[in-house]
């Protein structure tokens, strides 16, 4: 039985708030950590019916911890819902895409309707402000595959050379969600998506967003590009831009910045969006795959 601790190179300042979250919330967590540096599953707890205790401590040990799994949870969509409310304020569930018969909150990702995530992305990065994290579950599974892969920006950007931190400390890079779903807003929806931030989401303006990201909760510093939205660098050559986040995605995902999930009913994952990227195995051949998702609303990302 251990509490959640935070990393030596947290601020003292981050590692007093995570510390005190947990203490005086008065809840010692069972936490089976992945690695030495993300990832963990918390055991014994039902969220359905979590006190407010419990789910301040699982929101502090997300935020050490980046990726957390909770098995054997019993949820439909409206105690899913319920659980995230608990955690921040819940977005739509995607800014474009219609998930069909299901509440507002949930994005529904159906490999029966194109519903993969075999890229390595970092989810709704094209907005002003991504979500702060997600929590997905599985709905219907194949047989076997479907793994999920979580990669640790945060670890990522601290295991690059100093010259390099240096270099990619100053750079911004565009972030544009017509690569994926520009074509579908445009011709499927017919200029019509959903609400985010207050507004329908009518086009889909690249946006700006630092190379490296600080994190407003613990000051630590990550790599905040992803393949998926990432479309280039901003005031550098197109092969210079390419150069980079080529080198930064290779990176960004080696082996020893990967943690693995694989699925089975009753499986809750939560993420810190605003230092991970993730990819959905697509490994499942015919069988279906369908995973909800609510996300928390985040901030505007911000620089060194």
């Amino acid at each position: 039985m251990t509490t959640a601790h935070p990393a030596p190179d947290v601020r003292a300042a981050a590692s007093a708030a995570l510390s005190s979250g947990i203490v005086a919330s008065g809840v010692e967590l069972d936490i089976d950590e992945f690695g030495p540096h993300f990832g963990a599953e918390i055991r014994g707890i039902d969220v359905a019916q979590a006190t407010d205790d419990q789910v301040r401590a699982i929101r502090q040990a997300l935020i050490e911890y980046k990726v957390i799994v909770l098995r054997d949870q019993n949820l439909d969509d409206a105690s899913h819902i319920e659980f995230g409310n608990r955690l921040g304020e819940l977005t739509t569930g995607h800014p474009v895409w219609d998930s069909g018969d299901v509440p507002d909150e949930v994005y529904e990702l159906d490999s029966a309707d194109n519903g993969f995530a075999d890229v390595w992305h970092t989810d709704v990065t094209f907005m002003p402000r991504p979500p702060m994290g997600s929590i997905l579950r599985p709905v219907v599974l194949p047989r076997n595959g479907g793994d999920t892969n979580w990669a640790d920006a945060e670890l990522a950007y601290s295991s690059l050379s100093e010259p390099v931190r240096r270099l990619v400390d100053g750079l911004t890079a565009v972030h544009d969600g017509n690569r994926e779903f520009g074509y579908y807003l445009r011709h499927k929806r017919k200029g019509q998506g959903n609400t985010w931030d207050g507004r329908e989401v009518t086009e889909l303006v690249p946006v700006s967003h630092p190379v490296v990201r600080v994190h407003p909760e613990t000051g630590r510093k990550a790599l905040f590009v992803n393949p998926g939205f990432t479309s280039h660098i901003e005031g550098v050559s197109e092969f210079e831009s390419r150069a980079i986040l080529d080198m930064l995605y290779a990176h960004i995902t080696k082996p020893e910045h990967i943690v693995r999930h694989r699925w089975r009913a009753g499986d809750l994952v939560l993420w810190d969006n605003r230092n991970t990227l993730h990819y959905a195995n697509r490994d499942y051949g015919d069988n279906r795959r369908i995973m909800h998702r609510i996300t928390l609303s985040g901030d505007v990302p911000v620089g060194p």
